[in-house]
């Protein structure tokens, strides 16, 4: 990848790693407000409103944080990959698998697991990123705090 620039402070070997590792972030990220919005529109029972409302904010939220991911690499001198393709080219983790129509109870289970594998995900990127640039680290670890918030209501619903 061929840099613009980079920021004062980094060097073009870091820049690039921590912008590889931002753009897998940014990917899941994407592909997070997607799998959010199709539990939003697919979620059923007696809790169903509770829960189609409680997603819409997760997924506002979410794109913010794949806006600011993607403006971060901008920053650094790379070039964000917003398209569906980089989800896929990207992607190191386990797709989200429930499709249709289920309860809110089996949505939410699911919705748990994937946030438990982007956590750590993000955990490993803030492991990675402390080395290279602290304000990337920062950034995600933004994040994380944020999701583990939206998975701690997602577990109290099911409680």
């Amino acid at each position: 990848m061929a840099l613009t620039f980079v920021v004062p402070g980094l060097d073009e070997a870091a820049s690039e790693k921590a912008i590889a590792i931002l753009q897998n972030r940014l990917s899941q990220e994407q592909e997070a407000a997607l799998v959010l919005k199709h539990a939003h529109w697919n979620v059923t029972g007696p809790n169903f409103i509770a829960v189609h409302e409680m997603l819409d904010p997760q997924v506002e939220a979410v794109l913010g944080m794949a806006d600011e991911t993607a403006e971060r690499i901008a920053t650094m001198g790379g070039a964000p990959d917003g398209s569906a393709d980089a989800i896929t080219r990207n992607r190191t983790w386990k797709p989200f698998d429930l499709e249709g129509r289920h309860s809110t109870e089996e949505y939410l289970q699911a919705l748990i697991e994937y946030y438990d594998a982007m956590i750590v995900d993000d955990r490993k990127a803030i492991a990675e990123l402390d080395e290279l640039d602290l304000v990337s680290s920062n950034i995600v670890q933004d994040h994380v705090q944020e999701l583990e918030k939206f998975q701690w209501f997602m577990r109290s619903h099911l409680a």
